[in-house]
């Protein structure tokens, strides 16, 4: 039952995100918005950590399911994908390499502001 209630404050949330989309009209998708508004509520206070962490664990230990939709989505792209794998393999090893420097610098810039 816990779980299930932690599950509806994220749901809700999420919704909400959703119905801001739609009605402000922001550039961003309502996913986002929602995301934004729980991390806001976090920081604010307004909804504990220790409401929605159990969920917020079991949601992460599992986020390899959600990207199978999305790879099983790929294959009706298979043709429009082989033109331009070159690229795309370029583009996902560059930013790979990328994230995972501004990632290095950043802790490195944590410690020494820690050490402080």
């Amino acid at each position: 039952m816990k779980l299930l209630r932690q599950f509806l404050i994220v749901l809700i949330i999420c919704f909400i995100g959703e119905v801001l989309n739609k009605v402000v009209h922001v550039p961003l998708p309502g996913s986002i918005i929602g995301m934004i508004l729980l991390f806001i509520c976090l920081i604010t206070g307004v909804i504990k950590l220790d409401k929605i962490d159990e969920i917020s664990k079991f949601l992460i230990d599992h986020l390899a399911f959600f990207f199978i939709p999305a790879g099983v989505g790929l294959i009706g792209y298979v043709g429009i994908l082989k033109k331009s794998i070159l690229p795309i393999l370029v583009i996902c090893f560059v930013t790979t390499f990328v994230v995972m420097i501004v990632t290095g610098w950043t802790i490195q810039l944590i410690k020494r502001r820690k050490e402080k």
